[in-house]
């Protein structure tokens, strides 16, 4: 196949428009193409007149023809073999292990893992601390529509991890030479997600489709061997001169422990589990501060979102609710960026700890809610909170703690309302935006909520932001605080090997332990670790 790229064509094209584009793009009759596909969809808004963007692959109804056209175009960077990006498997037990692997979390990283280890005969047992994603909503929404919260079953502990209650974003902007995304997205596809993700630059599957997928993942991989233990907490680790072996378990359904004997384990708990992270720092196992940023969500109109990014197209099917990047370089030196842009979507509850106020942002597939919303946030470093690894986690419960208080101490979130929050003045109603966050919003002065200098870069980018999308930096525009979640502030350093510098046989992975940041590349880490661990255990050479 010849796969060519920077294929354009008009919003409304018709059908066989693409193919007679690809024949003249050749130089060829439209009867001597055999059959295409399309790999991706993009469209390109910059100019006046938006275009569809297409990539795609190309069979011929001769070898001899494809041989001549390759040739013909040698060194055209938009006219050049089709990649291969089947997936093989780097290795496969000829009998399960006695002992054997170990996936602590059930997120995107540890369904990948667990997935690939079951697919290569490796028989693994994963721990999740939460509960089964149907039972996790029920918990969820009971903190949304009630103030009650479960501390371990909620938008960051349960089957899925905190990317079942967000977007679904499924792209990322990892180096990828070895198309382990093709295999994320493949095998989501396989599991029940629309077929669409596969050929949209910019695929998403939302909550309620993502809730189907993990079921059906799990199902795979209890199939294949694996098994799934849902409300087990890791509360322990042993560790012998450097070596894991072995891990205890807490059973949350009767109070109970047990250990697991265990030398491969793979560690992709999410970014919340701060329980876990300070047991493994009391074992030694290294650790080291990273940045991270905190921040609000902001909530605009999605017409208004549409309008600004695609003019007279807007609401146009094709091109479903409009979305947005921006960053702005504050004079103060602090980078403000949006983060988890959600098109039609809402601002969710997103905190796993009592008296404490977090946010996210959550979109169905439709995307079809009135409000579109971003975290707005600001990058911080370990110098603004110097401590040690476990100084950031210190400095998120302070922002969270003192939100709650804000909110009004019943899980409400603060509020303000953007042009207030520019001049300086506290907000005492809202305006024509309405907050999607439940259980609800207290209107207030944000301006205690986030240390002096994020306040300081905010105010001035907002306005900045302004003049990037028109009607951005809209008087009525809401501000909720507080995003901290954005990122784990620690990371778990791992070597070349996948392991952990100083800890053989435990496998760092994921968002927790900042190998990931995002769902696509959390499965793309959640294969590799798994390949790592898999060649390991049967013995097989060479690096995955």
């Amino acid at each position: 196949m010849i796969r060519l790229t920077e294929l354009k064509l008009p919003l409304d094209h018709p059908e066989d428009a693409l193919p007679a584009l690809i024949a003249k793009t050749l130089g060829i009759a439209p009867t001597e193409l055999l059959q295409h596909s399309i790999y991706k969809r993009s469209y390109d808004a910059r100019k006046q007149k938006l275009l569809l963007v297409y990539i795609a692959d190309v069979e011929f109804a001769s070898a001899e023809l494809e041989a001549k056209l390759l040739k013909q175009f040698e060194g055209q960077p938009h006219i050049r073999p089709a990649p291969d990006q089947s997936y093989h498997l780097v290795a496969h037990a000829s009998q399960a292990p006695a002992l054997r692997p170990v996936v602590v979390g059930f997120g995107p990283c540890g369904i990948f893992a667990a997935l690939l280890l079951a697919q290569m005969g490796l028989n693994p047992i994963v721990l999740e601390r939460g509960k089964p994603v149907r039972e996790r909503t029920k918990d969820t929404w009971g903190l949304w529509r009630k103030g009650v919260l479960n501390p371990e079953s909620n938008v960051q502990f349960g089957e899925g991890g905190a990317g079942t209650f967000s977007d679904g974003k499924l792209w990322s902007q990892i180096k990828d030479p070895r198309f382990l995304g093709r295999k994320v997205m493949t095998e989501f596809v396989k599991a029940g997600a629309p077929d669409e993700i596969l050929l949209v630059s910019k695929p998403h599957i939302g909550t309620f489709k993502l809730v189907k997928v993990v079921e059906n993942m799990r199902e795979q991989i209890i199939a294949m061997g694996g098994e799934i233990r849902f409300e087990q907490r890791l509360s322990d680790v042993l560790i012998e001169n450097g070596q894991l072996r072995g891990l205890t378990v807490q059973n949350l359904l009767d109070d109970s422990s047990y250990e697991l004997r265990a030398d491969h384990v793979v560690l992709a708990p999410g970014h919340s589990a701060r329980d876990t992270f300070a047991m493994l720092h009391e074992r030694g196992v290294f650790m080291e501060a990273k940045p991270f940023s905190v921040g609000f969500r902001i909530e605009h109109p999605q017409g208004l979102i549409d309008r600004a990014r695609l003019g007279q197209h807007a609401g146009h099917p094709l091109l479903g609710a409009a979305d947005y990047k921006l960053v702005h370089h504050a004079a103060n030196g602090r980078s403000v960026y949006s983060f988890c842009m959600c098109p039609g979507g809402a601002v969710v509850a997103a905190t796993s700890e009592e008296g404490r106020v977090v946010t996210n942002g959550m979109s169905q597939y439709s995307r079809n809610e009135r409000n579109a919303n971003a975290g707005i946030v600001v990058g911080i470093t370990p110098a603004d909170y110097p401590g040690g690894p476990l100084a950031g986690i210190a400095f998120q419960r302070t922002l969270e703690s003192h939100a709650f208080t804000l909110g009004g101490s019943n899980y409400h979130a603060p509020g303000q309302l953007v042009g207030d929050f520019v001049a300086g003045r506290p907000s005492t109603q809202l305006g024509s935006v309405e907050p999607s966050y439940k259980p609800g919003v207290l209107m207030t002065d944000l301006a205690s909520a986030l240390p002096a200098y994020a306040i300081t870069a905010m105010r001035e980018a907002l306005p900045v932001f302004g003049k990037k999308i028109k009607g951005f930096d809209m008087a009525d525009a809401v501000l909720t605080g507080v995003e901290t979640r954005t990122s784990s502030p620690l990371r778990i350093t791992r070597g070349d090997d996948f392991q952990s510098v100083n800890v053989k046989g435990l496998y760092p992975a994921g968002e927790g332990a900042s190998y990931a940041g995002g769902i696509l590349s959390a499965g793309v880490d959640g294969i590799e670790v798994a390949e790592a661990v898999a060649l390991s255990m049967t013995g097989k050479k060479g690096s995955a």
